[in-house]
């Protein structure tokens, strides 16, 4: 049992996806005025967008009632994601990787929602006038965690 529980060690990396996520949008916020933009490179800006919706500012404008569905929804997540770490046998590296990183963005956002009752998003991507979404570092830690799940899912295709 003590193997099982020793993949609790990856809440480190949650805990940096959340100190990082968190610095960086208060660093944003206190610099930017809502929607300033600056060019950093060409095909990427910084500019401080506020998300009251989801990913792709899915129901963005859906009066409000959104942001508690979310807030509970991060929140279930969140405890699913941590029991599944807790259990996770020690041989399963790029899973538990994967599982903090989607826990460490869950409660980034979340605490967004919790503070400002929307996501602090900040980051743009583009190419001519084509525009990505604009996201922030728990977004990028739950994509890259999303990534990790898929590779372990080829890994270990009949495992548990």
């Amino acid at each position: 049992m003590t193997d099982n529980k020793s993949q609790l060690k990856w809440l480190w990396l949650s805990g940096l996806v959340i100190v990082l996520d968190q610095i960086s949008k208060q660093m944003v916020s206190a610099s930017f005025e809502l929607y300033e933009r600056l060019p950093v490179v060409p095909s990427f800006n910084i500019t401080l967008l506020h998300n009251r919706g989801a990913a792709f500012s899915f129901l963005n404008d859906a009066g409000g009632w959104q942001r508690w569905f979310f807030v509970l929804l991060a929140l279930g997540i969140s405890v699913y994601l941590l029991q599944w770490l807790r259990k996770l046998p020690a041989h399963r590296l790029c899973l538990a990787i994967a599982l903090a990183l989607i826990l460490g963005g869950a409660i980034g956002n979340l605490w967004d929602r919790l503070l400002h009752g929307f996501v602090v998003d900040f980051i743009q991507v583009y190419y001519q006038q084509w525009y990505f979404p604009a996201f922030n570092v728990a977004d990028s830690a739950i994509t890259v965690g999303a990534v990790l799940l898929l590779v372990d899912a080829f890994r270990h295709p009949a495992d548990e």
